[in-house]
């Protein structure tokens, strides 16, 4: 439906209205989930606390998939003889933080502080908001609009929750348009994937006294080696293509040649060939770093080898222009007073997106920072967060199609 029609549609307005009245709610939902921790692999607690709130909304069924995901359906009414699709709208329940961390919102005017606040715990509470103003209204639509919790989005997390729901759940090969709710900038829209690959090296050897066994093979050198060789790799600009040599560890005492070194790694690049040439002189650089080191020292007591495991995959994807859900997005936000900026990005998108299913991810919330720290925070000023809750509102409906 055109977005200019659909800001004059009786029932589109009601619904908007309901939205925007609800706001309070709104905010009280960013509290009570903020303030149940998620971390990578353990968001169990948050997603039935949010499986509980999805079903207060009145949306329908919700239940929990087998990975965790959170699914809720608000079932489209089409009696025309079209085909009914399905329009997933996601948010993710992980955060980066671990077990431990006081995620307790502290409260500044209006600015909300606390870890995970604005990634993704605000994406969580649009859903609800929106799934709470559809169903209030009684919002009749041509195709399903599929809720989604999901696991997994963040870090080690590789996107599990939104690969099964696409690829292995009980809705893969369903879904027609995807929209992801996550982010702190309302402009930034995010229609390409930009793919990555995550490895945990190890580098293994013999071990000795420092002094006693001087001269044996050192796994550690041979770590020297590859990341003074990755530090040297070429990266095109364009497509942006990055690596980075994130996390280091071994070894067992300052006087101990170590007999394991590790380091994690991260490949970057918008474009799959360009990130698979990378992953290759990436691997190249480990197998050389190794046969060098053996050649160097004494192998009498073993030798240096390496084992590289892949702890991260995400595709990538070439950023969409226009399109259906790309065009629905860039209007509705316009209608709101936002300028959408196309961009690239490693969000659950990535997943729609490489298997060709048009998507998007929005932001949350007019504006937020320090993302990924301690001090993370979000700004819950009425009226622009309001603007932004409809503009959500309009590009999802625009997608889904109003029933007159």
């Amino acid at each position: 439906m055109p977005i200019s029609a659909l800001l004059q549609n009786a029932a589109f307005v009601r619904t908007r209205n309901a939205l925007e009245a609800d706001f309070e709610r709104f905010v009280k939902d960013i509290v009570t989930l903020t303030e149940i921790p998620a971390p990578p692999f353990q968001e169990m607690v948050r997603a039935e606390a949010f499986r509980d709130m999805l079903t207060e909304t009145g949306i329908g069924e919700v239940s929990l998939d087998a990975i965790g995901n959170v699914i809720g359906c608000h079932y489209g009414q089409s009696d025309d003889g079209h085909e009914r699709q399905t329009i997933c709208i996601a948010a993710h329940l992980d955060t980066v933080f671990p077990p431990g961390t006081d995620t307790k919102v502290r409260r500044q005017g209006n600015r909300f502080y606390a870890p995970g606040v604005g990634d993704d715990t605000r994406g969580l509470a649009v859903l609800l908001a929106l799934a709470r103003a559809i169903a209030a209204t009684g919002l009749k639509t041509r195709h399903d609009i599929l809720f989604v919790g999901n696991v997994g989005e963040e870090g080690p997390g590789n996107l599990r929750g939104i690969r099964h729901l696409f690829q292995e759940g009980a809705w893969a090969g369903k879904i027609d348009a995807f929209f992801s709710v996550d982010g702190a900038d309302m402009e930034t829209v995010i229609a390409g994937g930009i793919g990555s690959h995550r490895y945990h090296v190890v580098l293994a050897g013999p071990g000795g006294h420092s002094f006693i066994d001087f001269g044996i093979v050192n796994p550690a050198n041979a770590l020297g080696d590859f990341l003074a060789g990755l530090a040297r790799l070429p990266a095109p600009k364009e497509p942006r293509t990055t690596y980075c040599a994130s996390m280091v560890g071994g070894g067992t005492s300052i006087n101990a040649i170590p007999q394991q070194v590790w380091v994690d790694v991260d490949l970057r690049s918008a474009d799959p060939r360009s990130l698979e040439e990378l992953d290759s002189a990436m691997r190249g650089l480990v197998e050389t770093a190794v046969t060098s080191e053996n050649m160097r020292g004494n192998t009498a007591r073993g030798t240096v080898s390496a084992e590289l495991t892949q702890i991260g995959d995400r595709p990538a994807a070439p950023l969409a222009t226009s399109g259906r859900v790309v065009d629905e997005a860039v209007a509705a936000l316009a209608a709101h007073g936002f300028t959408a900026r196309l961009e690239r990005g490693s969000t659950d998108a990535n997943i729609p997106l490489s298997l060709g299913i048009p998507a998007v991810a929005l932001g949350s919330g007019v504006a937020g920072g320090n993302l990924h720290t301690l001090a993370e925070w979000i700004d819950v000023e009425p009226k622009p967060n309001r603007r932004a809750l409809a503009a959500i509102l309009t590009a999802l409906l625009a997608v889904a199609e109003v029933v007159h």
